[in-house]
């Protein structure tokens, strides 16, 4: 298996204003195709996590673009295997992974603007076969 290497992301992925209270939203700092992580706002806190459960590697927590919470916004939700976790700690509080917890994504504001703090590991490469290229 071939390591992946992080890479600084100098751009800002979104301004702060981008991102509606009680919301979620993915985002593809790497431009791979897909979102890789997502965002959590609840009032002034941000929270940032890599889009892969913890129960799973590969399985994609959102049940649509953008749609990593419950119905009510309390927590996030696997959509994959109904996982929750609670969102300022990413902790598993119900599911398959009891126990285990999102990766976070550190994340700095600067000028009302978001940005990863740290370089960024690519996401999931795609699977080989059935024509997907490595």
């Amino acid at each position: 298996m071939i390591a992946h290497q992080a890479k600084l992301v100098e751009d800002a992925i979104c301004a702060v204003a981008d991102l509606p209270d009680g919301m979620s939203r993915g985002f593809d700092p790497l431009h791979e195709g897909r979102d890789t992580m997502f965002i959590v706002r609840q009032g002034d806190r941000l929270y940032a996590y890599r889009n892969n459960c913890p129960h799973y590697d590969q399985a994609r927590m959102a049940w649509r673009k953008d749609e990593f919470l419950t119905h009510d916004r309390t927590r996030i939700m696997c959509a994959a295997h109904g996982a929750l976790f609670d969102i300022p700690s990413g902790s598993c509080e119900v599911g398959p992974c009891m126990g285990g917890a999102l990766e976070p994504v550190s994340l700095a504001i600067c000028d009302g603007q978001v940005y990863l703090a740290a370089p960024y590991r690519p996401g999931m490469p795609a699977r080989v076969g059935n024509g997907a290229r490595p």
